[in-house]
């Protein structure tokens, strides 16, 4: 329900808007204004989002929790879509989505409304096989088994069955 309330309103907001904007400095000082935030939006998408991919990738480096550089991009890219999208209201919600402390404090309102039950970096396979992660060191070596088959003479010589020709 509150999904389709957004659909309706944030239309009807952006139509008062522009009538507002319009009449008060003008039709193409308002395009102006939304071409301009449409490409500082750009240019702050870009920045944030690479300075945000950077720290997303030492969280897994450092293999810390990633959740909050995954909620923070995803917070940049929905800012993102409302900064191309002409308007004054999604700009003004867009542009709020860019300031880093406005993120924080909307990541830990999502913090306290979403509960994780555990976060691991490593999953074992079976609990019986032979393989698991926690074998891997320095990312070198692979434990593993293997069994040496010998050439025995009454193996086919030739081609097999399957490649004639």
């Amino acid at each position: 329900m509150w999904l389709l309330i957004a659909f309706i309103a944030v239309p009807v907001i952006e139509i008062f808007l522009f009538i507002q904007v319009g009449g008060a400095i003008g039709t193409l000082w308002t395009l102006l204004i939304v071409i301009v935030t449409a490409i500082l939006g750009t240019y702050f998408v870009r920045s944030q989002g690479l300075a945000t991919l950077a720290r997303l990738q030492g969280s897994f480096h450092e293999m810390r929790d990633p959740t909050e550089p995954l909620v923070h991009g995803a917070m940049i890219l929905f800012a993102g879509a409302l900064l191309l999208t002409p308007g004054f209201f999604t700009d003004a919600v867009g542009f709020s989505l860019m300031v880093p402390q406005f993120r924080t404090f909307m990541f830990e309102a999502l913090r306290k409304r979403v509960k994780v039950s555990s976060f691991s970096t490593f999953q074992t396979t079976n609990p019986g096989s032979h393989y698991n992660r926690g074998d891997v060191v320095d990312g070198d070596v692979i434990d593993g088994d293997f069994e040496e088959v010998k050439n025995t003479s009454d193996a086919p010589k030739g081609p097999s069955g399957w490649t004639k020709h």
